[in-house]
């Protein structure tokens, strides 16, 4: 396997270090709008996990645990910016692998921030997984995107953030053929790691605060396992009444202070 460019990443702000790690379908641009009214506290640090957007190219192919592996990339990443520890934001299959470094690296993770995951996969999840990865194929082979658009927006936002952005996703729609191959092979391998997840053997070597954030919408992940992962890691738990599975786009306002509350109380309790 030839040599791979570094992850790309984004470096903003002073303070106490704070990494926000991407959902299997983001850029690290998308969580500018929670990050920026943070920087006058926090240093924010944004990435693309490998196989996202800015960050093309795969694991080796003997990796048996991909959660561990991007887990040991974002340790390394750490390690290249100059931070020993940092505050973790993460959501999605961030959360899942930011809550796998903390487990194997507990002194690089001051805290965590979990936003719309669980503990372990559902079968729900894993049909909508197998789903993705078979239109997936599809778009390899060359066949159309839209039907993978479609999908996505119906399951991961809100029906009223669809009402109020269908001017938005129907141009972002339109655009869907400007995504390279690369996006949709690089998905791929962040949905493989999904199916069949299983976090909970992981969770009692999590020692750092914890804060689990629900969306009271999310069609993707099961909330009852999101409180389940949170009593396992005795988190605080915070639910957004209305938001799907996107929260993060959903309302980043609301996250943001969120995410300012927890991280000053988890940064004095690092002291």
């Amino acid at each position: 396997m030839s040599e791979q460019r570094p992850l790309a990443r984004r470096l903003a702000g002073r303070g106490a270090p704070v990494a926000f790690a991407n959902g299997g379908m983001m850029t690290f641009s998308s969580w500018e709008p929670v990050a920026a009214p943070l920087r006058d506290e926090f240093a924010t640090l944004l990435f693309d996990f490998r196989g996202q957007m800015l960050s093309p190219g795969a694991p080796p192919e003997s990796t048996s645990d991909l959660f561990a592996w991007h887990a040991d990339q974002l340790a390394s990443l750490l390690d290249e910016v100059g931070w020993e520890s940092a505050h973790l934001v993460a959501t999605s299959f961030g959360a899942m692998v930011a809550t796998t470094l903390a487990s194997r690296h507990p002194r690089r993770v001051r805290s965590l921030l979990l936003a719309t995951v669980m503990d372990r996969a559902t079968e729900a999840l894993d049909r909508q997984t197998a789903g993705s990865r078979e239109l997936v194929a599809g778009i390899l082979a060359g066949g159309e995107r839209t039907r993978f658009w479609d999908l996505l927006v119906e399951g991961v936002y809100s029906p009223a953030h669809r009402v109020a952005r269908a001017a938005e996703f129907a141009a972002r729609r339109a655009q869907l053929d400007l995504l390279p191959l690369s996006w949709f092979s690089g998905l791929d391998q962040l949905l493989a790691a999904v199916e069949g997840f299983d976090l909970t053997a992981a969770l009692p070597a999590v020692r750092c605060p914890v804060c689990v954030v629900i969306a009271a919408g999310d069609r993707v992940m099961d909330v009852e396992r999101s409180h389940a992962l949170a009593s396992a890691l005795r988190a605080e738990t915070v639910v957004h009444p209305t938001a799907g599975h996107a929260l993060v786009a959903e309302d980043p306002a609301w996250l943001a202070e969120v995410c300012r509350d927890f991280l000053t109380r988890a940064e004095e309790h690092s002291r």
